[in-house]
């Protein structure tokens, strides 16, 4: 379980500092696709970058199986991460770029092959970085993540770039990998294709809880897109 317990977070100094991230409290169970949405500047990468140790909270704690990212014995084979899109030598095939992460983890040359497989990216596993589109980075990345068949995924918009056939296998990759008993918790700002993809969600606003559940009590009044809009007040800014 992903446990976040009273998080905040405060950039800047006293005389200039912007709260991203105030009060915030959720849990992330197994075996199902949690959606984390939120309006731009809500607050949402900064908190997935503290739940993975990359920004250090002001006050609270994000645990994931009761231990900081930092205190994992084996953090990429617990947990599986894409919030970098760019993190790629455009001269390096996606083999050879997946062959440098694999080393550095610790895992045989032969979980390349595996990951390349199921992500559906084998066919142009000899190409450069710098050639490759949106989608194929896309799932460049998310074969990196899975390297260590890690127990927890955390994406961040896992689906832009994606065609409509491509989205369409994102959505039951993940469903599968929750089946497993996989904690799968993935930020998305496409509603439509959220309420598709997910079982429960945490929907922020100015660094704030606004609602947290499963998919079915929250939009129990409506769509996913006008619930959100109604208690982000999205609509009205709109």
């Amino acid at each position: 379980m992903i446990r976040v317990r009273q998080l905040r977070k405060v950039f800047g100094t006293a005389s200039s500092a912007v709260t991203a991230v105030e009060d915030l409290s959720f849990d992330v169970e197994p075996g199902a696709v949690t959606g984390f949405l939120g309006p731009n500047g809500a607050g949402k990468t900064t908190t997935l970058r503290m739940i993975l140790g990359l920004v250090t909270p002001t006050a609270g704690t994000a645990t994931i199986g009761e231990r900081r990212y930092a205190d994992l014995p084996n953090p990429s084979g617990t947990v599986g991460a894409v919030l970098d899109k760019s993190a790629f030598h455009p001269g390096r095939t996606c083999r050879d770029h997946l062959r440098v992460y694999a080393r550095m983890g610790g895992y045989p040359d032969s979980r390349v092959a595996e990951v390349l497989d199921l992500v559906g990216a084998t066919s142009y596993a000899h190409r450069q970085a710098r050639g490759l589109s949106t989608g194929m980075r896309q799932r460049l990345n998310l074969a990196t993540a899975l390297l260590g068949d890690p127990r927890v995924l955390i994406l961040d918009e896992p689906s832009n770039g994606l065609d409509p056939e491509g989205i369409a296998w994102l959505r039951r990759f993940l469903r599968d990998l929750a089946e497993q008993g996989r904690t799968v918790l993935v930020s998305s700002h496409v509603l439509s294709e959220a309420e598709q993809m997910v079982d429960h969600v945490v929907i922020i606003s100015r660094g704030r809880l606004v609602t947290a559940g499963p998919l079915t009590e929250v939009t129990r009044h409506g769509t996913l897109e006008q619930t959100y809009l109604a208690l982000t007040g999205a609509g009205a800014t709109a």
